[in-house]
């Protein structure tokens, strides 16, 4: 399968699992409606009805869409991270139980992971 070519810094987060700095990214403060996307492989990921403002810097979602992101132990041993179920590509990470939202979930995403599809008029 033919993936979308990647910058460096891509790279570092996408396949290389690094983390881009807080109220950096494209996505952490966009509000459009549509799709979130993944940027390796263009898998839908997530909904914009399910991006909500953690003020953390990242961006954050509620929930993903079914089947898209699936969760792995981190190698730090302590987090969760998620990956794009069809390329695996490194999305950041999954917390649960802090209160932010009704479904008590936060999928804390490096902007640099994702591109968006808007919704059409």
């Amino acid at each position: 399968m033919a993936y979308n070519e990647l910058t460096e810094e891509e790279k570092y987060v996408i396949l290389n699992k690094g983390t881009e700095r807080a109220f950096t990214g494209k996505f952490w403060d966009h509000h459009a409606n549509g799709t979130y996307v993944c940027r390796q492989c263009n898998a839908p990921l997530f909904s914009s009805e399910a991006k909500f403002d953690s003020g953390t810097g990242w961006p954050s979602f509620d929930d993903a869409l079914p089947g898209a992101v699936k969760e792995l132990p981190d190698a730090d041993g302590r987090r969760v991270e998620i990956v794009c179920a069809n390329c695996g590509g490194h999305l950041g990470h999954v917390f649960k139980g802090e209160g932010f939202t009704p479904k008590m979930t936060r999928h804390c995403v490096n902007s640099i992971s994702l591109d968006f599809v808007g919704k059409e008029a």
